[in-house]
């Protein structure tokens, strides 16, 4: 069984990641911040992407591009985000500048 660690630990893990890499971020909505879920958006010319955490078939954390694969639109992802808040009222929203579309933390992509 994987330790799970909490939320706003987490999202501090990843906002230093990505100040160390040079990419602005910042967090939109905070939620729970123990067990809060997270979604992250990735920012670039071309359109956003929308990261939501998942489990692979194995039941190890991964990351799902809950957009689809191609970038979309700001109101696209806009409303993918408010869809999932509705669902889940503790989700935590980071927001990543991220040129390639790629987060600025490890992640296995689903």
């Amino acid at each position: 069984m994987d330790a799970k660690v909490k939320a706003h630990i987490w999202v501090s893990m990843a906002l230093r990641l990505s100040d160390m890499a040079g990419r602005p971020a910042a967090v939109l909505r905070k939620g729970d911040p123990d067990s809060g879920g997270i979604l992250c958006v990735l920012r670039a010319r071309e359109g956003q992407v929308v990261l939501a955490q998942a489990r692979d078939a194995e039941g190890r954390p991964a990351w799902l591009r809950g957009t689809g694969p191609a970038p979309v639109s700001e109101e696209a992802a806009n409303a993918y985000v408010e869809r999932q808040v509705k669902r889940d009222p503790d989700l935590w929203v980071l927001e990543f500048e991220a040129p390639d579309l790629m987060p600025p933390f490890e992640a296995r992509l689903i």
